[in-house]
This record gives structure tokens, sequence and C-alpha cells, in this order.
């Protein structure tokens, strides 16, 4: 049958030689102006069906893209111009993401046409994929070394939730910046939830294993780096990036209250020195960087107590001792330094921390696990949560509680007696 005449907006489908329907109209854009784009079906009455939507979205206000990005494209942008701003370590993750997994699983996909459905199928296949025989791994090696994919046995190597959760992070940001520029009409990726990766919080110290590692620190030459991370929480970038001018000694050797003429150590609670974190190091590609601490609240000033300050004096002694004996010392200003008086690089701390916690008897614990320590010892004996964040520098109070605050089976049973006494 013969159409009637099309009214104003209604777009036209028409057949191509090749046999395939084309539908075009005029439809608004993420620029504001309206601009004629087309869709395609392998009937006529699908054309009309898919075009009829596009027109019915651009009366409903929600535009098109006005720019034809592919992921692999509008990601490169995203990380030349929105993430190069960010904390160099921070865009040398996010970068490591993109050139990984999202533009290898995605990178040729439209980004208008990018559905929850396909972030859903891409996220799946990362979790349950050997990604040994995905990224061929194994047939990289020698023919001598393959002992996976290149010769029928699957190791089985697949992603943590952990990591899943990160590449879908990268990918929702990605995306939620793509729709503030009005690039795209919606974030499909905040459409798709991702399971939740299960933290051990049960790697902390006890005041026992605690007391026994200080004891083993005694005769290290970084002992006070370890004081610092038991008693105030601090990451070990961090600690790494302490100045000495970041610490203020206003008051800690003057005279006070009725001792007028000498130093009152039974005093000394009157005058704690403080210390301020301002800045943090970290290893980015090759080289040593000094950045901002990680939050607004990291950015912190500390009170330290007397144990603390003399651990940091008698380290002060120390490195005076190192730089009159090095042949060539670096100023660098730093609290801890290489014997040389240069900045330490992250990575090598191991060299001093593995062989104390072996002597400690605490093979398997990590250097991190130090401030998780911290924030449940100060949990256990009392201390507000509130403080807790504040002295460790937590972003928010449901990090210091959720992730950190573990329950040992002896709070359990205190607690359950507390209850049987009650009630008889």
């Amino acid at each position: 049958m013969a159409r009637g005449k099309r009214s104003n907006g209604e777009g036209s489908v028409y057949q191509r030689k090749d046999g395939m329907w084309i539908g075009a109209a005029y439809v608004l854009t993420t620029t504001g102006h309206r601009k004629r784009v087309t869709v395609s079906a392998t009937s006529e009455e699908e054309a009309w069906k898919k075009l009829r939507k596009k027109i019915a979205d651009s009366d409903a206000g929600i535009p098109v893209s006005a720019d034809n990005w592919t992921i692999e494209g509008y990601l490169k942008y995203w990380l030349d111009n929105v993430v190069s701003t960010k904390r160099p370590r921070t865009v040398e993750g996010y970068g490591a993401v993109v050139r990984r997994h999202l533009v290898p699983g995605l990178g040729a996909k439209k980004l208008q046409r990018l559905s929850a459905q396909d972030v859903r199928t891409f996220l799946t296949r990362l979790r349950h994929d050997c990604r040994c025989c995905a990224d061929k791994i194994d047939a990289k090696r020698p023919k001598d070394a393959r002992r996976c994919c290149a010769v029928g046995e699957c190791c089985g190597q697949v992603l943590s939730d952990r990591t899943v959760q990160q590449i879908h992070a990268v990918l929702r940001n990605a995306l939620q910046h793509a729709m503030r520029e009005e690039v795209i009409p919606r974030n499909v990726a905040k459409l798709v939830q991702v399971k939740s990766p299960r933290y051990d919080v049960h790697r902390g110290l006890d005041a026992d294993q605690a007391r026994k590692l200080l004891k083993e620190a005694e005769s290290d030459r970084l002992k006070a780096l370890y004081v610092l991370a038991l008693y105030l929480g601090m990451r070990r970038g961090e600690l790494l990036g302490l100045r000495w001018t970041d610490i203020d000694w206003d008051g800690w050797d003057e005279p006070c209250g009725p001792h007028a003429d000498e130093f009152c150590e039974e005093c000394a609670d009157r005058y704690f020195p403080s210390l301020q974190v301002r800045q943090t190091l970290q290893r980015v590609g090759t080289k040593l960087v000094f950045v901002p601490p990680k939050t607004d609240r990291s950015e912190r000033s500390t009170p330290l107590p007397p144990l603390v300050a003399e651990a940091l004096i008698e380290h002060w002694d120390r490195q005076d001792d190192e730089a009159e004996a090095a042949d060539a010392w670096e100023d660098s200003g730093l609290v801890f330094t290489t014997p040389q008086g240069g900045p330490i690089d992250p990575t090598y701390l191991r060299a001093s921390w593995y062989p104390l916690r072996k002597r400690a008897g605490l093979d398997g614990v990590r250097f991190h696990d130090l401030r998780h320590s911290c924030v449940t010892l100060l949990l256990r004996l009392g201390v507000p949560p509130h403080i807790v964040r504040d002295i460790v520098g937590h972003s928010a109070i449901d990090v210091t509680m959720t992730i950190y605050a573990s329950v040992s089976l002896q709070d359990k049973r205190e607690a359950l007696k507390k209850l049987t006494a009650e009630l008889g």
C-alpha cells in the first residue's frame, strides 16, 4: 500500500541496492543542534522501528552523540585530557587498565552503541577466562618453557574480584565524564553491578606481637620508622616522604611548670611535639616523586607521644653520624633516607622489613599491616572511632570501622559474657 504524506520530522526509510533498509531523520545531538542520523535493518518494518526509537529519544530530550567516537578513541582522549591532571600513580594505574583490558575488550565498539549488556558480558569474560590463554602469554614463552595454554593445559589464571572491580570503576569513571560532556546520554556501566571483593581484616598484630616487633627493631637503623608505623598508623609513602621540617619540636626540651630550672620528664606529656603529614613518596615508572597525601583527610597533624619523639631524636643522632661518615651526603631533608642521605625507594623498604619480620616470627605479615594493627589496637583500647580516623588519616569513618576494625573471638566472648551477666 502506498504511504500517505509523512509529517515533518518523521524521517524516511529506503532500500539500498544491497537489500538493506536504511532509516534517516534529523535528531537532537549532544551539542544542542540537530543532525541527520541513519539506522539500518534487514526489513522495512525493523528500520522504521529503530528510526522511531531515535526520534522518540530526541523528543524526550535524550541526545545522540555529536562525535562518532570508538571506545578506544574516547578513552585515549579521556586519559590525555582528564586523567592526566590527577596524581601520578592514578594516571599510571588508569592507563594500565585501559591498555591491558578495556581497549582489547571493548576498544573497537562505538561509544554511542555501548550497552549495559556489552559491559556485563565483558566483565563476565574477564572473571571467567584464563588470562594466560586470553592474552596468549604462554605462547610468547620459549618452547621449552611453555606449560599452559600453548601445550593444552590451561592454568586457570583468572582475575581477582578486586581487579575486576577496578576495571569496572575505570570504565564507569570514563563514561561518567563522557556523559558530563554530553557525548553520551547515560552511563551504562552504572547499570552493571560487580561482585565486591572480600577484604581480609585479620592481618594485624596483637599487642604481644607488636611488642616483640619493636624489641627486634631496636638495633635496626630504621627503628623509628617502625615505631611511627605502629603508633601513628602512617602509610609507607607518608613515612618515606616525611621531612624534619614537618616535625614541630616546640617546648619539647624547655623548662616547664614547677621545675623552672630544668626540663622535667614527668611533665613531658604536656609538651607533645607534633608531626605534619604533608607529602608522600611514590615510585611512578622509573622515577621517585613527591605528591600530596592520598586524600584531604590524609593531610593531618598528629601529636607525638614521648616514646615516639625519643625514637625520632635517636634516629636524628644516627643520621648525623651517617652524614659525617658518608663520602658524599645528599641533604634531602628527609627523616628516613638511604645511608647516603637520598630518598628510600618504597619497593626497597622490604630489604629492611623482611629480615625484621622474620626475626620477630611474623612471616607473611605485610608492612601495611602495621597500619591495620594501629587502628585495631586503638579501637580495642576504647578510643572513639572518629579520633582513630583522624590519627591515621582515613577518608571516612566507614573505612575505619568496616575494613580495619576486625573483631576477634575474644572480643565476641567478652561481649557475650556481659550479655549473660545482664540476663542472669
